[in-house]
């Protein structure tokens, strides 16, 4: 018998599936350039591969630092906590 995967999108991908269609990207919505200090809103788009946690769908937060293609994004959590994730530039449209 084998074990079933208990991974982030297990039993939710029907519901994305509804709301968050794939589309097909051009070339401008892949290629997206950010300063450290930007204002950044993450947005789930294209695949589900790379996207950030739902939790994060539509937060505002700053650009910290670019790393590779991605960038590292400090969103506030609470009044005195920040959260710093790493999100594709995919992901990301200018406040």
């Amino acid at each position: 018998m084998t074990e079933r995967s208990h991974g982030l999108f297990v039993g939710r991908t029907r519901h994305l599936a509804r709301h968050h269609k794939p589309s097909k990207l051009g070339i401008t919505k892949l290629i997206k350039n950010f300063n450290v200090g930007d204002k950044v809103v993450i947005v789930q788009k294209g695949n589900f591969r790379n996207i950030p946690h739902p939790r994060y769908r539509g937060k505002v937060g700053t650009v910290i630092e670019k790393r590779g293609s991605s960038y590292v994004v400090e969103i506030p959590v609470s009044s005195s906590t920040k959260r710093k994730i790493i999100v594709p530039q995919m992901h990301l449209e200018k406040a």
